[in-house]
């Protein structure tokens, strides 16, 4: 990708992956002997990779949604000064990835990493939010948005709870879902994403059609 991240900035980005929280900069030191300021703190900021709480001191850091994306895709971990630890974290990388990508026990980093302690929304509770999800990211009933950008925002709910609730809604009198027409758009994360609906994969979702 065209984001030029550093091994340093890859690897807060898995860090943040595998604590799947809110962690303070005291704590990356004292746990993993990095931390996020100046320039590569506002750089994944404004990448919108991590989302950074200024208002505490430290400074405390979560994966944000793009993040959640991003680490699903290549990275970079090819360190001059640390060749061996670089290689290892690569071939971790790679390792996890292709269990998600293979489409095996998960789907998703946030499902893989996510806490036992999470609670999961009763389906009534979780097609609510997913309403409230869709309303926040568009600003008029019915219009076209990609069910990844739901996703994204859901990181916390189970890949099946959702697939789940997305097929119920797909038999709602105000919900609209449909393919990609132009498949050549789509990226990996559109891909994974899809919901399968009437024998087709389905990228596109609308609410309050009618």
């Amino acid at each position: 990708m065209a984001d030029d991240l550093t091994p340093a900035e890859s690897a807060v980005l898995i860090v943040l992956m595998t604590e799947a929280r809110k962690i303070s900069n005291n704590e990356l030191k004292e746990r993993y002997q990095i931390t996020l300021d100046g320039a590569s703190r506002r750089k994944l900021n404004k990448l919108e990779y991590v989302k950074t709480d200024e208002t505490v001191r430290p400074f405390v850091h979560e994966l944000d949604d793009k993040g959640w994306a991003r680490v699903h895709e290549d990275m970079n971990f090819d360190s001059p000064k640390a060749k061996a630890l670089g290689a290892a974290l690569s071939a971790l990388h790679v390792t996890l990835r292709e269990r998600v990508l293979g489409h095996g026990e998960y789907r998703r980093f946030s499902e893989m990493f996510a806490r036992p302690a999470d609670v999961q929304p009763a389906e009534d509770d979780l097609e609510t939010r997913v309403r409230m999800v869709y309303e926040s990211l568009t600003s008029a009933p019915g219009t076209w948005i990609k069910i990844t950008a739901v996703r994204q925002k859901l990181g916390d709910v189970t890949e099946a709870a959702l697939d789940d609730v997305f097929l119920a809604l797909s038999d709602a009198d105000d919900v609209e879902m449909m393919p990609e027409s132009n498949q050549k758009t789509l990226t990996d994360e559109d891909r994974r994403s899809a919901v399968r609906v009437g024998g087709q994969d389905t990228h596109l979702l609308a609410i309050g059609t009618r």
